[in-house]
């Protein structure tokens, strides 16, 4: 066989194998954000996350915000790749422009925007082409609070305490022994900055600049990033006098 015939049969394998215009999916998530907290209290929901969004192990943006209201019963908290949550953003803002055009005197529920998005995720999923985040969606309609969970697969589920990523390790504990049903917004809120505050010092990827998210019978309130308090001081480790 001639070293010219090998040749061009090697250049057309290697197109029907992987042409430059092939379908490429995302197999790895590049910028990303990293745990994100919920809790219900006796009045609503809280949502809590830090600002930083990392590129690959550089802690390269600090600024972000991965908590977004949608309407004016829903919020939604995103871990994992930020452009697939702006994307989500934009799909979920397409739906309440849709539902607000459509003058019913209805408004999409915390509810009906949780069980749109387990639908988008799981479609995504089965595509092999998923969205790569764990969204938490927090929620006050006709006096009940929601708080949800939707990941890339398509998991779901709603519960009175959740986080996602490093999160679901080490703050999980913590929010399960605080919570109670008749547990109040600024017990709610210290647990929270507590699990932050945690995260902080045992996550690489976390950051001390967070925002908290509420939600309740006045509506929803996103605060401006700020930084919370941290003590590197390892008074163990020093000599009695």
């Amino acid at each position: 066989v001639s070293t010219q015939s090998t040749g061009r049969e090697m250049s057309l394998y290697q197109h029907a194998v992987a042409p430059d215009d092939a379908k490429k999916h995302t197999l790895n998530p590049y910028v990303t954000g990293t745990s994100v907290i919920g809790i219900k209290y006796k009045d609503g929901v809280i949502i809590g996350a830090d600002t930083l969004a990392s590129y690959g192990s550089l802690a390269r943006f600090t600024n972000v915000e991965r908590i977004k209201s949608f309407g004016e019963e829903t919020m939604i908290g995103a871990s994992g790749e930020l452009s697939d949550f702006q994307y989500i953003t934009k799909l979920i803002n397409e739906l309440v422009i849709s539902d607000f055009c459509s003058n019913d005197g209805k408004k999409l529920q915390p509810l009906e925007i949780y069980t749109y998005l387990t639908r988008v995720m799981y479609n995504r999923r089965n595509k092999f082409d998923p969205l790569w985040n764990q969204l938490i969606i927090g929620g006050y309609k006709d006096g009940e609070t929601f708080l949800g969970f939707v990941d890339l697969y398509g998991t779901a589920f709603q519960e009175n305490t959740i986080a996602t990523g490093y999160g679901a390790y080490l703050a999980i504990p913590l929010l399960r022994r605080a919570w109670r049903p008749d547990l109040t917004y600024e017990e709610a809120k210290k647990v929270v900055e507590d699990c932050l505050r945690v995260l902080f010092y045992r996550d690489a990827r976390a950051y001390n600049k967070v925002q908290i998210a509420t939600i309740n019978a006045d509506g929803y309130k996103i605060t401006e990033p700020y930084t919370l308090e941290t003590n590197w001081k390892l008074d163990y480790r020093q000599s009695p006098e």
